[in-house]
């Protein structure tokens, strides 16, 4: 924040390429959709790695669910673990498996429209919390609760924080 001062706007969100990176891998293990759904508008075959085919007729229901397709060990490497820099340039896990390997937002036609402002959204919030406060997990890491469309967690997370004495240059 020092280069821009006090001032935070899209700009200078949309240059937190680390902060997207974080964010991006948190929703990869925590995606906050169980499953997708999707309607098929023609006969169509799916063949698996292995080389077994399906056949899905037209109208029938197609589902995929994020929390299992983002922790493939063929598209992930050690994909129980937080690791940003998977995003990162070079590396770019979530491109060099295929379209739609990272399907937190779901992903085609029918891809969240909203995922870009979501970016946004939370790369402003946690800009303000991480430079304004130190923050320190007093709870345990909070289990998910799987019993909604929207997965959220079980139990109440506590969270201790101190605000940071800034400097102003």
């Amino acid at each position: 924040m020092q280069k821009h001062g006090n001032k935070v706007d899209h700009d200078i969100l949309s240059e937190m390429d680390v902060l997207h990176r974080c964010v991006k891998e948190a929703l990869r293990l925590h995606p906050p959709l169980i499953m997708l759904l999707r309607s098929s508008h023609s006969d169509f075959c799916v063949t698996t790695r292995e080389g077994k085919e399906y056949d899905i007729p037209k109208g029938h229901i197609v589902a995929t669910s994020p929390a299992f397709a983002n922790r493939l060990p063929h598209v992930y490497t050690n994909p129980d673990s937080y690791d940003p820099d998977r995003f990162a340039p070079g590396r770019d896990e979530d491109k060099v498996a295929g379209a739609f390997s990272y399907i937190s937002f779901g992903g085609g036609r029918h891809g969240c429209l909203g995922e870009p402002f979501a970016y946004l959204q939370i790369k402003a919030v946690w800009s303000h919390l991480l430079r304004n406060f130190e923050l320190e997990l007093v709870s345990p890491f909070p289990e998910i609760d799987w019993n909604a469309m929207v997965v959220g967690v079980k139990g109440k997370v506590m969270v201790q924080y101190k605000r940071r004495n800034l400097s102003v240059n």
